[in-house]
């Protein structure tokens, strides 16, 4: 009798090129991931992908460049870092799907959203001419991009038109080649504000130089500093991404400031970023230096404002300065992503649980409520790229705020602000959620003006619940 012979299933063929590239430029072996699926259950985007993030691990584990580069999930990717803070391997996921961006365009693939890639380009291009974002610029850039998108959102900036939201004229600035000192840099903290603060985030501005006068904490803005890339130049040009953070730390640190504080937490995050770039990879650090004509003491503390006005002022201080305390008002603190991630650039001891807003608050006589979403990603910039992933991730922050008793929504992000107060309207909510930014809070408990606290550039307006409290 015959023995039937079983076919031999074929053999699969493992394509290293495309993992040898992720290890050759970014020095991720992407080997070491094992499918924990931590990176995909944690992701806030993870809906809105094609494949998973852990799916894509796997793709490039297994060569299937395909599957890599022509998927929608390194594009639809919101650089929330959760997936680099928490893989137990400590690949930086999110490294990673920049890459692929990258790597596709590099091969002729061409973008599977075509919006972030326009963005990218349009921001990139902004920066270099006039040095800082020209968000105006942007905005006009990206709609003759993509005409059909010619009116959307033209409800939007309507209202931010109205209340004068907008900076129509662009500055130029170049880095100053020899800064001189700061006759004050010892007494007092570096302030960059980045260019939301100069344009959509005047709110910020003006309430955070405010409040810090009231606190007698001495803030100088130093002339020359420059855009920090923001997310569009970590996707599309990292070398650019670290030397525009770089020359701000060179200005700095020849002004003679020994820490700088900033409002915007991707601007926090990006001169951390290359901060942790210059001290772990002493090749680039050579490189720059030389195109920089200057060698760095790395001297300068990054810290964001709300971690400043901790340190600085304390919890006495604050209640010794409130007039009118916050009695009664139920906030809820939202950090967002980049305050905290990942912990070894950014060094937050409490990377999900980041406390010391509230703590402000409290001793401004607020009633803090605890909530599970404080470091949960708004949609970041796809506020301008794909609109509706803010809508759905923004509205369910707003509805869990509320469930946990808020009145209120404590930001310290100008991103995170106009995607939860300036594009409220555009979501089905039942009852609005004020937005105020944490300055404006401490502000009103200082007795401060509502015109010296910007409150009428809020969109979602404060008003009603403010008097309703007694506080204006």
């Amino acid at each position: 009798m015959e023995t039937e012979k079983i076919a031999s299933p074929p053999i699969a063929e493992i394509r290293p090129h495309l993992a040898r590239r992720v290890e050759q430029e970014l020095g991720q072996n992407v080997y070491l991931c094992y499918q924990c699926v931590k990176c995909t259950s944690g992701c806030p985007m993870s809906e809105f992908f094609d494949w998973q993030p852990n799916q894509i691990m796997r793709a490039l584990q297994l060569g299937q460049e395909d599957i890599a580069l022509q998927s929608l999930t390194p594009w639809l990717c919101a650089a929330c870092q959760t997936c680099s803070t928490r893989c137990p391997q400590g690949l930086d996921i999110n490294a990673i799907m920049e890459f692929l961006t990258r790597e596709a365009i590099a091969q002729g693939i061409k973008p599977k959203v075509p919006e972030v890639a326009i963005f990218n380009r349009a921001f990139l291009r902004q920066v270099r001419i006039w040095g800082r974002l020209y968000e105006p610029g942007l905005m006009v850039e990206m709609k003759l991009a993509n005409l059909r998108s010619l009116f959307d959102d033209i409800g939007l900036y309507t209202r931010m038109l109205r209340k004068r939201k907008v900076g129509f004229f662009p500055k130029m600035v170049r880095p100053l080649r020899k800064p001189r000192p700061t006759q004050i840099a010892a007494q007092a903290i570096a302030y960059y504000p980045g260019c939301s603060l100069h344009s959509s985030a005047k709110e910020f501005d003006e309430s955070a130089r405010a409040v810090c006068q009231a606190l007698d904490l001495k803030i100088v803005e130093p002339d020359g500093w420059v855009c920090c890339g923001s997310s569009a130049a970590h996707r599309a040009d990292p070398d650019l991404a670290f030397k525009l953070p770089m020359q701000n730390l060179k200005l700095f640190e020849q002004s003679g400031f020994s820490e700088v504080t900033m409002p915007c937490a991707a601007c926090y995050n990006r001169h951390q970023a290359a901060l942790y770039e210059m001290r772990h990879h002493p090749q680039q650090r050579q490189m720059l230096e030389k195109e920089l004509d200057y060698h760095f003491q790395d001297t300068v503390r990054v810290t964001t404002l709300v971690e400043s006005v901790y340190a600085h002022a304390t919890g006495v201080k604050i209640t010794q300065r409130t007039r009118k305390p916050l009695k009664g008002l139920r906030v809820a603190c939202y950090y967002g992503c980049l305050m905290t991630r990942p912990p070894r650039v950014t060094g937050a001891a409490h990377v999900e649980n980041p406390t010391e807003m509230e703590s402000l608050l409290a001793a401004a006589g607020a009633e803090v409520v605890d909530w599970s979403y404080k470091t949960t990603c708004c949609g970041a910039a796809h506020s301008l790229t794909r609109p509706e992933i803010v809508w759905s991730l923004s509205s369910k922050l707003l509805v869990e705020a509320q469930k946990a008793g808020a009145e209120v929504l404590a930001v310290a992000c100008p991103l995170c602000h106009t995607n939860l107060d300036a594009r409220q309207f555009q979501m089905e909510l039942e009852k609005p959620l004020p937005v105020l930014y944490f300055t404006q809070l401490l502000g009103i408990a200082f007795a401060l003006t509502p015109s010296q606290l910007g409150l009428e550039k809020n969109l979602t307006d404060p008003f009603p619940l403010l008097r309703s409290k007694g506080l204006i």
